[in-house]
């Protein structure tokens, strides 16, 4: 096996090279030529077709990595941009994700009383507090304190939380 590999390979080389690979990817095929003849060299019944069968493999493998090389032009990021859709990458969207399963679960932990005026602030810009102090049965005047002091309470159990995690 050494002789022949010693014999080959440098036949086996200027065979890929012809078909222009640079010195890494002659290097690919070269040892994946190499390694269907490991896996399949019992399929070959005439010692005398081993060479023959090296060569063939060695083109194919020369012309697959050369159509696979055509398809994989490098595009710069500028180009490709323009023709992406403007969205989030998918790590971005996980830690949103993630952020907001803790918020929740934070305002979960809270009273029910909290967590309805908390539902009510975060979901409306400019609340009616009237109808806010009947809903939630408390004077209109202690709906800005409670609000603190449930805020207050969701930030500890983040705290928390965070250190558990």
């Amino acid at each position: 096996m050494d002789d022949l590999v010693t014999t080959m390979t440098p036949v086996l080389w200027h065979v890929v090279r012809a078909y222009g690979h640079d010195r890494q990817a002659t290097e690919d095929v070269v040892a994946a030529t190499w390694l269907g003849f490991v896996r399949l060299h019992q399929t070959i019944d005439d010692p005398k077709a081993v060479a023959s069968w090296l060569i063939t493999s060695a083109r194919r493998g020369a012309a697959d990595h050369a159509r696979k090389a055509r398809r994989a032009t490098p595009v710069q990021d500028e180009t490709l941009s323009a023709r992406l859709p403007d969205v989030e990458s998918a790590e971005a969207l996980a830690v949103l994700d993630d952020e907001s399963a803790r918020l929740w679960r934070a305002v979960a932990s809270v009273d029910e009383r909290c967590r309805k005026l908390l539902r009510v602030v975060a979901f409306m810009d400019r609340p009616d507090y009237r109808s806010l102090s009947e809903e939630l049965e408390m004077p209109v005047g202690s709906i800005g304190p409670t609000r603190a002091r449930c805020l207050a309470k969701v930030r500890t159990a983040l705290a928390e939380e965070g250190r558990t995690a």
